[in-house]
């Protein structure tokens, strides 16, 4: 492990203080957040994870910095994706702009927990078993060829099976109750749709969880690099949600970009096992590049839109 206990407590407690300012001072109130807020808030978090790599730079070197930045772009890039599935979820739902904020603020904790699990779990898994970068491998490249494949525009959380079994164990109020997620009547504790919602988004996440974990672990070994820069970009997801929201249907070419890269970290993955480890001079290029080139030429081919 390339990092001692206190940096583990010292980011746990920077997480903690950030969600709690966020939860109790900066939106307190129901609100819909703006678009000039939303770009502030997410250039606030790109440069906090960036003051951060300088940090990982400064204690690892230049090469654990790579990784971490790499991760960071990757988790940032699969991030857009879970953007256009969630702005489908709350159309869906019919969410008011004004709680989609505290939707996300719960989501990114229950992701923070979920990817904090898969994390340790992964760790343990490779450091057990050799013959797992193969299955991460392959399962990645399955994932970046599913992915190309699938251009659906719809989701259909009434196929939820999470969602579906909340539904039948918890009585529930027929519309929304401000941003609360709970109500009591005449005694008895309902739901409101945006527990609904909530646990539609928290499921998906989910998916996104399974997909993520392996691809970073492409590209570190080191627990607390994949931690961090799947931290920093899950916190600065719901900024990025506002902010990219109402213009998700120009990134027609990110999903092809998405799938280049998950094919590449999956073969990477794989061959690590055989000729060794890929410099991270190579991988952090490549997927930058075709990250920002799918996400140029979607704008240049969308822009009368």
């Amino acid at each position: 492990m390339t990092f001692p206990v206190w940096a583990w407590v010292a980011f746990g407690a920077f997480v903690l203080l950030m969600l709690a300012l966020d939860l109790f001072v900066f939106h307190r109130d129901a609100k819909k957040v703006s678009f000039r807020e939303a770009t502030l808030l997410s250039g606030f978090w790109v440069a906090l994870a960036v003051i951060f790599g300088g940090f990982v730079w400064w204690w690892a070197g230049p090469v654990t910095a790579g990784e971490y930045f790499t991760g960071y772009v990757l988790e940032k890039a699969l991030s857009v994706d879970n953007v256009f599935v969630f702005a489908l979820i709350f159309a869906y739902f019919a969410v008011p702009p004004a709680y989609q904020y505290r939707v996300l603020f719960w989501g990114v904790v229950g992701a923070l927990v979920m990817r904090g699990i898969f994390i340790l779990i992964g760790a343990e898994l490779l450091e057990r078993y050799d013959w797992i970068v193969y299955v991460f491998g392959a399962f990645l490249i399955y994932t970046g060829i599913k992915m190309a494949r699938h251009r659906s525009g719809e989701v259909h959380p009434e196929r939820n099976p999470v969602l579906r079994l909340v539904r039948r164990l918890l009585p529930m109020t027929g519309e929304y109750r401000g941003q609360r997620f709970f109500v009591r009547e005449r005694g008895k504790l309902l739901a409101t749709p945006l527990f609904a919602v909530l646990v539609a988004v928290e499921s998906t996440d989910l998916v996104f969880a399974v997909d993520s974990i392996p691809a970073i672990f492409a590209i570190t070994r080191d627990p607390f690099v994949v931690w961090t820069s799947n931290a920093f970009a899950i916190l600065g997801l719901r900024a990025l949600y506002f902010m990219l929201a109402g213009m998700m249907e120009r990134f027609i070419y990110l999903k092809v970009g998405l799938s280049i890269v998950l094919v590449f970290v999956g073969v990477k993955f794989m061959l690590s096992d055989i000729v060794g480890k890929f410099p991270i001079w190579i991988s952090l290029p490549f997927i930058t590049t075709v990250i920002a080139a799918s996400i140029l030429f979607s704008l240049y081919r969308t822009r009368r839109r």
